[in-house]
Formats: C-alpha cells, sequence, structure tokens
C-alpha cells in the first residue's frame, strides 16, 4: 500500500533572542505557537563562538510538567540539579530530562572560548505525568545509534524508531517516553533525497540548522534557521539540490489538553501555574 507523503505546511524563521543569563539564541517555537505544536512548547539553537554570547549559562532555575532535551554539536557544558545529578555534555552527548512536579538546576559552559553549538527541545506532559518524580538521564554520543545514509550524510536517532523507505530500520537512545517522540539528527549531501517513516497522526517539524532542501515534493524549500510543520500523511520526504543540508527531524504524539505556560512552568490550568508558584517561593517544588 502506497504510503501518503506528508506536505509542508507552515513555516517559522527563527528570532534572535536571549535567555538564562544572557546567553544568545535563535528561537522558532515559543508560548504563542504551542497549541499549534502539541506536544512540542519551545525549540532553541545556540551557536556562537564570542564566549560573551553564552558564558553565562542558565544558572538555577525551576521547571514543572514538562521535559527538556538537551544535544550538543560542539562545545561543553555541564548540568547540575538538586538531587545531586552531574552530567558533562560533550559533541553528541544528550541529556533528557523530566522536571515532574519539580526539578531545580543549572546548565553552564564548560569552556571560556571556542564554539559552543546545540539545542534545546521543550516537550510536553500529559496531565497524568506532570506531577510524577521529576528524573534525569544523560547519553554519550556513542550511545545514539546512527546509521550511514546510502548516497551520503547520516542519521542520529536520539529518540524513536527510524525505517526508511527502503525498509532499513533502527531504534534511538529512548523509547520509553507516553508522547512517543521520534528526535533525528540528520545530515543530506547535495543532490540526496530521503524518505522515512512517521506515525499519521503525530506532529511532524523539520528544523533546518544548515543548507536548505525541500521537505516535501513541492517546490517550498527550507533554509538554515527555519522549521517547517508537515502535515497529512505516513512519510516524509527530504530532497537537496546543489546545498547539503542539516536539520532535525521531530515527532511526537500530540496530546491534546490544554496548555498553560508562564515562565518556567507548563500545566493545565492557570490554578496549576499559581500553585507552582507558590511552592517555588515556599522552597517545595521539588519535596512534593
Amino acid at each position: 500500500m502506497t504510503k501518503q507523503i506528508r506536505h509542508l505546511g507552515k513555516i517559522i524563521s527563527g528570532q534572535n533572542t536571549a535567555d538564562g543569563a544572557g546567553v544568545k539564541l535563535k528561537r522558532t517555537i515559543n508560548a504563542k505557537h504551542q497549541n499549534a505544536f502539541d506536544p512540542f512548547l519551545m525549540l532553541d539553537e545556540f551557536a556562537s563562538e564570542n564566549a560573551t554570547d553564552y558564558i553565562g549559562g542558565f544558572p538555577d532555575h525551576p521547571h514543572r510538567g514538562f521535559e527538556t532535551v538537551t544535544y550538543m554539536l560542539a562545545g561543553a557544558m555541564v548540568h547540575r540539579d538538586h538531587m545531586g545529578n552531574v552530567g558533562h555534555l560533550r559533541a553528541g552527548d544528550v541529556q533528557w530530562m523530566t522536571a515532574g512536579h519539580g526539578i531545580i538546576h543549572s546548565e553552564m559552559p564548560e569552556q571560556e572560548n571556542g564554539l559552543l553549538h546545540g539545542f534545546q527541545l521543550w516537550l510536553n506532559l500529559p496531565a497524568a505525568e506532570k506531577m510524577q518524580p521529576p528524573h534525569y538521564r544523560d547519553y554519550a554520543a556513542a550511545e545514539i545509534p546512527q546509521v550511514d545514509l546510502a548516497d551520503g550524510g547520516y542519521l542520529k536517532a536520539i529518540a524513536g524508531h527510524y525505517q526508511d523507505g527502503d525498509g532499513n530500520s533502527m531504534t534511538g537512545a529512548v523509547t520509553d517516553t507516553s508522547t512517543q517522540p521520534q528526535y533525528f539528527d540528520i545530515a543530506l549531501a547535495a543532490h540526496q533525497h530521503l524518505s522515512l517513516d512517521v506515525a499519521a497522526g503525530h506532529t511532524v517539524l523539520v528544523y533546518v540548522y544548515d543548507g536548505e532542501l525541500a521537505a516535501d515534493q513541492s517546490l517550498r524549500r527550507l533554509s538554515a534557521g527555519q522549521l517547517g510543520q508537515l502535515l497529512d500523511g505516513e512519510q516524509v520526504t527530504l530532497t537537496t539540490e546543489a546545498q547539503p543540508a542539516r536539520l532535525l527531524l521531530l515527532s511526537a504524539r500530540a496530546i491534546g489538553e490544554p496548555v498553560v505556560q508562564s515562565g518556567p512552568f507548563v500545566m493545565n490550568t492557570i490554578e496549576e501555574i499559581e500553585q507552582a508558584f507558590r511552592d517555588y517561593r515556599d522552597g517545595v517544588l521539588t519535596q512534593l
């Protein structure tokens, strides 16, 4: 049976902003997009060789109600949290943190010069899982499965199951998350075509961070710093022309619940957000 190929819908160009203690970054998904891209809440890319753009890092701050995924391409960061976890992230490493009912953590650069390049994704949790105990996992680059593509390039499977149009398959490092995410880092050579399977009902996004490509069968193209939503189907097609490309492919099951986000907290109602701020002020956010 022929699979329906997804078509490119909304395109968003990343906006330059700053977060933490002045870290400069490019943000594509933000609070105003969260209902459109359920369960994806935020996507940031940080990339600079200028230490003043990142040296302040992200000092201690709280979260509740969702998951954060940090993926490093270059440079070094260190994670510390109230549970005593310490994670040293280097090129190719991944940090997957479930905030649950509450976590206080920091993410700070472990370098004073040179390129720092990576991404942070916020992934929502269903209401039934928002108040679970927090937990933290990190994965060294060597633990991330990778397949070399037939016509050049590669695919790294951070999360989820990969299957291409030729029936080749691979399972990523993370598979036990209820939203069933796929998180792939893909490099394509010039004049390359890749087809891969996605679940029919899932939200599917492509973020290009180098080069450009076509993300469906039309002539519309995505360039570096742009995110596209792919709609309606069970297969994604990615095609480059004269330029190679590097991109993130993100797919997950939509939760379909109300989303209320305020600062570092993501819940289902305003009352739950207010409670999160009270718990943080009262020093009990992490003690439930």
